[in-house]
């Protein structure tokens, strides 16, 4: 990650860093069959400030462990689950995607919106997958193509940032590769981007421009997301970020 002091200083104040939906949120809880059971342990790895995290813990009867790298997004976690009441229902551990996190068959689900690009999709569910008990649930969102053909300018664009990028049957093919049993996938819609994570992020930019003096390294995270918001805008149908819902299959 480029710059990550000036990302997180960009990001904590957001209620997301990376798009998503409450609403979305519980329409993979709903797929996953979580909802029927009780005393879950569930694992939010690459939570953030913990958007995802508050949808499980009001609707789940479980145990949320909410995993982010930056302290910063924690507390700011820590701050909702108070306001929100579910304090009690969610810990935060300050860790990295790549530490070995829990025992073997230690968690009934992962959870993990926006965040597993960061080591990788095939490695994530692949190293993930150890800490799932037999028939766990794993819930992710992954940059996903949304069409066989695409602009070049947005191909090259992305092959260039996340070379993992695909199509949504190539990224089920790689589940069913790695020992678990798709149940269900869904496209985020345009809203998850840009009213809920887009537009807020650029509300602040001036701001954060300011509280780090016009510094070169702020302008250019600046000029990176404006890009980045510019490129979405013009070739939403083409890209956008797909919900993936599987079971591991049992040994």
């Amino acid at each position: 990650m480029d710059n990550p002091s000036l990302l997180v200083d960009l990001h904590r104040s957001q209620y997301r860093q990376g798009p998503g939906g409450d609403a979305e949120t519980l329409l993979a809880i709903t797929l996953s069959g979580l909802s029927s059971k009780s005393t879950l342990v569930v694992a939010d790895i690459g939570c953030g400030t913990g958007a995802s995290s508050l949808v499980l813990a009001k609707e789940l009867s479980a145990k949320v462990i909410a995993i982010d790298l930056f302290s910063e997004f924690l507390g700011e976690l820590e701050q909702r689950a108070n306001a929100a009441g579910v304090s009690d229902r969610i810990e935060t551990r300050a860790a990295s995607m790549n530490d070995h996190l829990f025992e073997d068959g230690a968690l009934d689900a992962i959870w993990s919106e926006g965040a597993i690009y960061n080591i990788g999709f095939e490695n994530g569910i692949r190293a993930w997958g150890r800490f799932l008990k037999p028939d766990g649930v794993l819930a992710v969102t992954e940059l996903t193509w949304l069409t066989g053909h695409r602009p070049r300018e947005l191909t090259e664009h992305w092959d260039a940032e996340y070379p993992e990028v695909d199509t949504a049957s190539a990224k089920l093919r790689l589940l069913e590769a790695h020992g678990y049993s798709p149940i269900g996938y869904f496209p985020l819609p345009k809203h998850c981007w840009l009213e809920n994570y887009y537009r807020p992020l650029q509300n602040g930019f001036d701001a954060f421009v300011a509280r780090h003096e016009g510094s070169d390294a702020a302008r250019s995270v600046v000029v990176a997301e404006r890009k980045e918001i510019a490129l979405y805008e013009r070739y939403s149908d083409f890209v956008g970020y797909g919900f993936y819902v599987a079971r591991k299959v049992g040994d």
